[in-house]
């Protein structure tokens, strides 16, 4: 099994497909989804389609839930400086329509997938013990360790934190992709292939140049 693992896409369509066409020549088999999908970026409609056309695997991101569930009258008092963020949000609720919200809604927190090798892969935008808990580079082990909870599988595939890097804690191998649209340098977008085989799993994470750098 051939697992392309993304997250934090954040509305922006063409690094989504800037990501789907640099995996094209690695061939994949499912589209795993760690959350944040939508908010805020510009074009929401067409990354919540592309996922869906390619049949992704998707849980649920903190924007993901707050577009889903946030009321627009909770939304009237917000200061100043957070007018623009609190019109994009309303703005999107009505690009998205009732249905997609309650397909975000829907989205589970946490989910699992049992690989050829035995092993178990958790799938999260935060942490499984608290999925609105990133897990950052700079966490100490311990740290990870008290946001894993008490059954987070052999690997965590997460996101959250917007970088990439991988981590070993304790019996826990940690993957974490980064972000497809705010990654810390906006001309790449971050993606991962994470390869299944009875013998073992190996975690292939790459970069997507994005716009005129793809060119």
């Amino acid at each position: 099994m051939r697992l392309l693992c993304v997250s934090d896409i954040h509305g922006y369509a063409d690094a989504l497909d800037a990501v789907l066409e640099e995996a094209t020549d690695r061939t994949w088999d499912q589209l795993v989804v760690c959350g944040d999908i939508c908010f805020p970026g510009p074009e929401p409609l067409r990354v919540w389609r592309t996922l869906v056309s390619n049949n992704a695997l998707c849980v649920q991101g903190l924007t993901d839930r707050a577009l889903a569930e946030v009321k627009p009258e909770l939304l009237k008092g917000a200061g100043a400086a957070d007018q623009a963020r609190v019109k994009r949000f309303l703005q999107m609720q009505t690009e998205l329509g009732e249905l997609i919200l309650a397909r975000l809604a829907r989205l589970p927190a946490v989910a699992t997938l049992p690989l050829e090798s035995g092993q178990t892969m958790t799938i999260v935008h935060g942490a499984p013990g608290d999925p609105t808990e990133s897990i950052t580079v700079d966490m100490t082990d311990e740290e990870i360790s008290a946001v894993l909870g008490d059954s987070p599988g052999d690997i965590v595939v997460c996101g959250g934190s917007h970088m990439s890097f991988e981590r070993q804690v304790g019996d826990v191998r940690v993957v974490s992709v980064g972000s497809v649209g705010e990654a810390p340098d906006s001309r790449y977008a971050h993606a991962c292939l994470i390869v299944s085989t009875p013998e073992g799993v190996t975690v292939e994470p790459f970069y997507a140049p994005i716009g005129a750098e793809s060119a």
